[in-house]
């Protein structure tokens, strides 16, 4: 195909390619993959197959995203974005649904009543302008390039490109008209790039394509083998993110959203350097002041502001739960220290409770899901809970004992770590 990059990305826009045509560039593509000029150019195409945000001069510098590859439990945007909205930046977060074991940030928000995702981009600039932050689903307005090529890629079996993968998701965040950006890249067992050194190329593509094209970008390395916090399951993952904009979040989450906000200030100027920025993030999540942005775009978006108050505490979810639900607990079988707990498996017994969609026609039960009481490190006896699984019906057969083995308990004291293995500036 000779046709140069823009002519054929403005072909799959305005038809005038046949789905054998690109299909014959994708697998091209995924075959020979790209250069780093080229990807530029791919995604800068793609950026400009529709609008292209802009914002007023006098505030620009301040427009900020995050994007993450997925995975279990992970609520970071929920708790990021009112927490940079707190300290000052602009955050226009347009997000996916969840497909799989992993669950996408509009099904959690979704959990609030009345929450709406689907704002125009009028809707949302003006939210920006007023409160600093929206939430909102992918529009038609931006990058339709990147549907027609991704559900071309989807039945291909084309995915698994990094070229493909950058010019896919950077395309999105540049539309955006952003400043700086921060990528949460997952690697691990529960990720879509299980190798580390995979992960670190598609962080590394994404991060270049993104600074060649003048967002400031950088990317945070971090593992998913262990579920992300202690909630899995949507409404519960919005319980668990208010408690952490209270200040009371679990300590792996807590860790995600002070590093990725503090890369955030310091490439937009706030603060002189990450640590700083860490601190400024950390702060906003003890003072209140992430919790009233988070309530103040959950009123803007037309949520049920009565579901949430400043006292609210992990189980006493307030009409978030549907008090009709079963609970099932899972205890130890033995005495010891857990020293892991497979997130795949937590992930697939959520999955077949509803919590999650097989295809992407299939719908989603928001309050189903469980709660990990048993954390890695935590000592525990015979008997005690490790987690408590939220069901509507009885529990599918063999889930139990599938939930119990994803616990691993050993007869010596376990080390925390880090969920970062790195930052790629």
């Amino acid at each position: 195909m000779s046709d140069s990059i823009a002519d054929i990305v403005n072909g799959v826009v305005d038809g005038s390619l046949s789905d054998e045509q690109v299909i014959r560039y994708l697998k091209k593509i995924f075959d020979e993959g790209l250069d780093e000029y080229s990807t530029i150019k791919l995604t800068e195409s793609m950026r400009d197959s529709g609008q292209v945000l802009s914002w007023p001069k006098e505030w620009s510098h301040l427009v900020v995203d995050k994007h993450s590859t997925g995975g279990v439990g992970d609520k970071v945007s929920i708790v990021l974005a009112p927490a940079l909205a707190a300290c000052g930046l602009k955050v226009p977060m347009i997000s996916g649904r969840g497909l799989g074991h992993t669950g996408g940030t509009l099904d959690k928000l979704e959990s609030i009543a009345g929450f709406r995702v689907d704002l125009s981009i009028d809707q949302m600039r003006v939210q920006i302008e007023q409160i600093g932050l929206a939430m909102i689903g992918q529009t038609d307005a931006l990058v339709p390039a990147d549907r027609r090529m991704y559900a071309l890629r989807d039945v291909t079996n084309t995915i698994a490109s990094i070229p493909l993968i950058t010019s896919s998701i950077v395309s999105k965040k540049a539309a955006e008209g952003l400043s700086a950006l921060v990528l949460d890249v997952k690697h691990g067992r529960a990720a879509f790039m299980e190798d580390r050194k995979q992960a670190q190329a598609l962080g590394q593509s994404m991060a270049d394509v993104a600074n060649g094209m003048g967002i400031s970008t950088s990317v945070v390395l971090s593992t998913m083998d262990q579920p992300l916090g202690c909630a899995v399951g949507n409404a519960l993952e919005i319980v668990e993110s208010v408690e952490t904009l209270c200040g009371r979040g679990p300590h792996d989450l807590e860790e995600l959203v002070c590093v990725q906000g503090g890369i955030l200030l310091e490439a937009s100027g706030i603060v002189e350097d990450m640590d700083k920025g860490a601190l400024m993030i950390h702060n906003s999540l003890n003072d209140s002041s992430a919790f009233t942005k988070f309530l103040e775009m959950v009123d803007a978006q037309g949520g049920n502001h009565d579901d949430f108050a400043s006292d609210y505490s992990m189980l006493s979810s307030l009409g978030l739960l549907d008090e009709n639900l079963l609970s099932t607990e899972i205890y130890a079988d033995k005495n010891g220290w857990i020293d892991d707990i497979d997130a795949m498996s937590i992930a697939l017994a959520c999955l077949e409770l509803g919590s999650g969609r097989k295809v992407l026609t299939d719908t989603v039960d928001h309050s189903v899901g469980a709660i990990i009481e048993a954390q890695i490190g935590d000592e525990v006896d015979i008997g005690d809970t490790l987690i408590v699984i939220y069901h509507r019906n009885e529990l599918p057969k063999g889930l139990s004992e599938s939930v119990c083995s994803a616990f691993s308990i050993s007869s010596e004291p376990v080390d925390l770590e880090s969920r970062i293995t790195q930052i790629i500036r």
